[in-house]
């Protein structure tokens, strides 16, 4: 699944609103929730391989550069 910037703004925004109506905030349940949602934001990245990369015919160490994109 490509990564998707409306969901996590969205969650970002849901954080944000929940917090302002607490009478007592938490600096840290903020940051554990906040990096939760980029986390989760991240692993949503696809990675697609498009050339660039071998290796000997024998095996041995992966060479070149590679050509793709993240999605």
């Amino acid at each position: 699944m490509p990564l998707n910037k409306e969901t996590l703004k969205a969650s970002i925004v849901a954080i944000m609103n929940d917090m302002l109506t607490r009478e007592e905030t938490s600096i840290d349940e903020f940051a554990d929730r906040l990096s939760t949602a980029i986390d989760n934001y991240v692993k949503e990245a696809k990675i697609d391989y498009v050339s660039g990369l071998a290796t000997a015919t024998g095996g041995g160490p992966v060479t070149g550069v590679f050509n793709g994109n993240l999605s």
